[in-house]
């Protein structure tokens, strides 16, 4: 089964955001909780937990991006 991990809405006003970092890989082992990416939005900068443990088996966006909210970023299986 897998999960996807979405661009998560931090702030009633928030409709994007961009991502900073990858805390992670492509292929690598997470656990529910983990740190797996940090994203900027309005002067802030969140990090972001993995909603599953598994394995990342897809990255979709690359650090630098800019999504809307609920946009697909990975999948975890």
């Amino acid at each position: 089964m897998s999960t996807e991990l979405t661009m998560p809405k931090l702030g009633e006003v928030m409709e994007e955001g961009t991502v900073a970092s990858w805390k992670v890989q492509q292929g690598q082992a997470v656990e529910e909780g983990d740190i797996v990416l940090e994203i900027e939005m309005d002067k802030a900068v969140a990090e972001v937990e993995a909603p599953a443990s598994g394995v990342v088996t897809q990255i979709l966006v690359p650090e630098g991006e800019t999504v809307p909210i609920n946009t697909p970023l990975a999948v975890i299986a």
